[in-house]
């Protein structure tokens, strides 16, 4: 009422009256809708198609899609004809069919416990107690080693992500360096500079809302799961609802791909680097999807006082409850690698098995690191040639087992890795538009020191 008082009528000009913006957001709004039907991924330019990829991991997480995809043929005819008013609402359309899909009772998904806390998870699994000195100069070169190897982890990976082995080997050979030119740009990062932020502004205190709200105001974008959750924060739908409401994705790989940083935050602490983890996890994902997550982030955190890489993931196996459908994932490819002499025999038999699984899903990139991390058995550059290998989602993978094996053996990288890239790192994130490796890796350890006092 007070800004109606005070209000004087303006007389506008012609050229003054309209809505001048509304052109631009028509564009931005079709072009976000057909990228639902089919898209290219901008670090590898592979193909996907995430609308498809979502009534995918819906059948997979044991719902009825029939009627859903029953839906696809005219989508793909509406974007194809250029016919966008058609498309938009078709797609609201299928995604509505999609998301009430009905629930399939003797599915095998329900057969396993479905994890919706972090207290829940807790009581199903034994942590072990280690002592760790984060005082000293070993904390800070195992901080930087591991965030200089998740970079140059993902530099390697972006290049071949969304690929098959046998393709990846017709263009490249055998990948034991960058596969082209490298850039530090990725967006997997974003969400893990988006927690250090939580953590330097909450401390001790931080809870999953300050997480999702650094989210908001850090991040401009995203992509699949993270999508859904920011429209869902943008709404005031916070966690843990925002990781699962309306989201199709919250079993796919983008908690997964966030994990280790909170191991970097608890070194030596399993448990707590688990806890920060599902905080940070439910944000945007649920059940195995923040089990992916929690298995990265132990992982990291035993890297700091655990240097055999293969004891590192068979403990962070034990630490995955048994009864979780993740437990099964990442134990049967562990079996595999107990069964064959090299990782192809091995991968190639996981891949087989979780083909139906859309190659941004957790699944198949949790079994692609067991794999690399096994065979690669603590050996850096091995350990990324495996990994870029395997295909699927590489820059994912590789930057997260990167981390681990660079803090666990504490070797200076090689320097075809480390010199193309320097001390650099860009991000498009609001306020963080670039920043040091070596000034991100102090600052990490200053918030793990806050953390842990």
């Amino acid at each position: 009422m007070e800004t109606m008082q005070n209000s004087i009528p303006v007389v506008l000009r012609e050229e003054e009256q309209g809505w001048n913006y509304a052109g631009t957001l028509e564009k931005v709004e079709d072009a976000a809708v057909a990228m639902k039907w089919k898209s290219n991924v901008p670090g590898s330019h592979a193909e996907e198609h995430v609308i498809i990829g979502a009534m995918q991991d819906m059948g997979n997480m044991g719902y009825d899609v029939s009627a859903a995809e029953a839906l696809i043929e005219k989508g793909q005819k509406y974007l194809a004809d250029g016919n966008k008013s058609a498309l938009a609402g078709h797609t609201a359309r299928t995604w509505h069919v999609m998301m009430n899909s009905p629930k399939i009772p003797d599915h095998p998904y329900w057969k396993h416990t479905i994890y919706e806390s972090f207290e829940q998870y807790e009581k199903k699994v034994d942590f072990p107690v280690y002592s760790y000195d984060m005082s000293g100069e070993d904390f800070l070169c195992r901080t930087y080693l591991g965030w200089q190897g998740q970079i140059v982890a993902g530099a390697i990976g972006t290049a071949v992500e969304g690929y098959l082995t046998h393709n990846i080997r017709k263009v490249f050979g055998e990948i034991y360096d960058y596969p082209r030119t490298p850039n530090t740009f990725n967006d997997d990062i974003t969400y893990e500079l988006a927690l250090l932020k939580a953590v330097e502004k909450s401390g001790k205190n931080i809870t999953s809302a300050d997480i999702a709200e650094q989210w908001v105001a850090l991040v401009p974008m995203g992509w699949s799961a993270e999508e859904v959750a920011l429209a869902n924060l943008k709404l005031g739908v916070f966690p843990p609802k925002s990781g699962y409401m309306n989201n199709p994705y919250r079993e796919w790989i983008g908690a997964q791909m966030r994990g280790v940083v909170c191991g970097q935050l608890f070194p030596g602490k399993p448990q707590e680097a688990a806890r920060l983890a599902w905080m940070d996890g439910q944000v945007s994902h649920h059940n195995n999807g923040i089990l992916g997550e929690v298995f990265n982030a132990v992982m990291a955190s035993l890297s700091y006082v655990e240097s055999d890489v293969r004891k590192i993931v068979e403990l962070a196996i034990t630490m995955i409850p048994d009864d979780s459908e993740y437990y099964t994932v990442v134990r049967f490819a562990w079996n595999e690698c107990l069964k064959h002499g090299n990782w192809e025999d091995a991968w190639k038999i996981c891949e087989k098995k979780y083909e139906r699984y859309n190659w941004i899903h957790a699944y198949p990139n949790a079994a692609a690191e067991v794999i690399a991390l096994y065979f690669g058995n603590g050996d850096f550059d091995e350990t990324m040639h495996i990994i870029a290998m395997c295909g699927w989602d590489v820059d994912c993978n590789a930057a997260q087992i990167a981390t681990v094996v660079a803090a666990a053996k504490k070797a200076e990288l090689n320097k075809k890795w480390t010199i193309p890239i320097g001390d650099r790192l860009d991000t498009y994130m609001r306020d963080i538009k670039e920043l040091s490796i070596d000034k991100l890796s102090q600052y990490t350890c200053k918030l793990a020191r806050i953390l842990n006092d």
